[in-house]
């Protein structure tokens, strides 16, 4: 039997939903005939969160190394000190250090090939910062840690109706014009067009790329990036064989329901992509960090303090995040296969080595023919031997 496709799951925030949405994404207990969950987190706060939530009948295996991890159960890797304080509802800092735990060790995992895929709970930006995590999000540290020279990482998010990607990402607003250039935009359309390919199976995908200013700077008067950075940027992908197309105003993008024409959505900045797309995907979308040479998911939404303890969260994203994650790595797996041991070229031709066949063919076939010739010769009669009698 097929080893099954091993999911590695961070506890993102212990204060948070992250726990809520992990058990009841994982409760039912025919998903470990689908996947193997490896959690990296905290057996305490397992247990707690557990008995709040009254779902004391959770069953999971403890592990020491994700390498431990077995088929037919949910596993769990203690990361954390056994002394972790859990203030359910409040960032904390101890509940960061947690978060960073748990992350570096799912991807040390994955990196040595224990885990297949990684899906990460929500992180507060804040309580995680530190000397070791100096990065404002998830995509930025995995970039780092995954990533490597001149590979670039994407931001996605999808659902099954809409993928959107942004050209800058955690950027405050006041810098996001000095970000919009045509390599930065030409850079994210061709990362995108690649993971369409290889991770969502679009043979040639179509590309909507956003304005940057309204109305698309309504011909310079509110702004002149759109004509003098984005629409050449575009005209030039087109002639590489790109199907990007655009740049279009952002208001009215999704409101007109443009983007279902498209395989994917670029757009300048995270509001821009994020607003419009959370309201589209409402419980069941999906952060994906493309250009990786590992996959990673994530629900769509944060750690909902206000929320955390009372069993109100929804598991929709969370589940979604590990199912995509492994559709996307078994889209993967197909796309390398179809692609992997091409015919190989022919041989370069040698020009005197084949003269020299030649030579040969033709010595020897000179040969046969004469061979043929004094056989004919041979059997036919001679003037003045023949000895029949008129």
């Amino acid at each position: 039997m097929a080893k099954k496709i091993r999911v590695g799951i961070t506890h993102g925030d212990i204060n948070g939903i992250s726990y809520e949405i992990i058990l009841k994404a994982l409760g039912n207990e025919e998903i470990t005939e689908l996947l193997t969950p490896v959690i990296f987190g905290s057996e305490k706060a397992l247990q707690y969160y557990r008995k709040r939530l009254g779902m004391e009948d959770f069953r999971y295996r403890g592990i020491s190394t994700a390498a431990e991890a077995a088929d037919g159960h949910i596993n769990l890797m203690d990361v954390c000190s056994p002394d972790i304080n859990i203030d359910t509802g409040t960032a904390t800092r101890e509940a960061g250090q947690g978060a960073f735990a748990a992350l570096e060790a799912a991807v040390k995992a994955q990196q040595e090939g224990q885990i297949d895929v990684l899906v990460t709970a929500p992180i507060n930006k804040n309580t995680i910062h530190s000397d070791d995590f100096n990065f404002p999000g998830h995509t930025e540290y995995l970039q780092e840690r995954l990533g490597h020279d001149g590979q670039r990482s994407l931001m996605i998010l999808f659902n099954d109706a809409v993928r959107v990607a942004l050209v800058t990402t955690h950027v405050p607003v006041s810098e996001i014009a000095q970000n919009i250039t045509a390599e930065s935009v030409g850079d994210t359309v061709k990362a995108l067009d690649a993971s369409l390919r290889r991770d969502f199976r679009c043979e040639r995908p179509r590309i909507a790329v956003l304005a940057l200013n309204p109305h698309c700077g309504d011909n310079g008067v509110i702004g002149n990036e759109d004509e003098t950075i984005i629409r050449p940027t575009l005209e030039a992908l087109r002639k590489e064989g790109i199907l990007a197309f655009g740049p279009y105003a952002a208001d009215g993008f999704f409101g007109s329901g443009n983007y279902a024409r498209f395989d994917g959505v670029v757009a300048m900045y995270h509001d821009q992509g994020l607003g419009p797309f959370k309201t589209l995907a409402a419980t069941d979308g999906v952060n994906y960090t493309a250009g990786l040479d590992y996959v990673r998911t994530s629900p769509d939404h944060g750690t909902g303090y206000d929320i955390a303890g009372h069993g109100e969260a929804d598991e929709t994203s969370m589940r979604q995040a590990i199912y995509r994650a492994i559709d996307i790595f078994r889209a993967r797996r197909d796309f390398d296969f179809a692609r992997r041991n091409p015919l190989r070229p022919l041989p370069e031709r040698d020009a005197k080595k084949d003269e020299r066949k030649e030579e040969k063919k033709q010595e020897k076939t000179g040969f046969k023919e004469n061979e043929k010739k004094a056989d004919k010769e041979s059997a036919v009669p001679q003037a003045g031997n023949n000895t029949d009698k008129e």
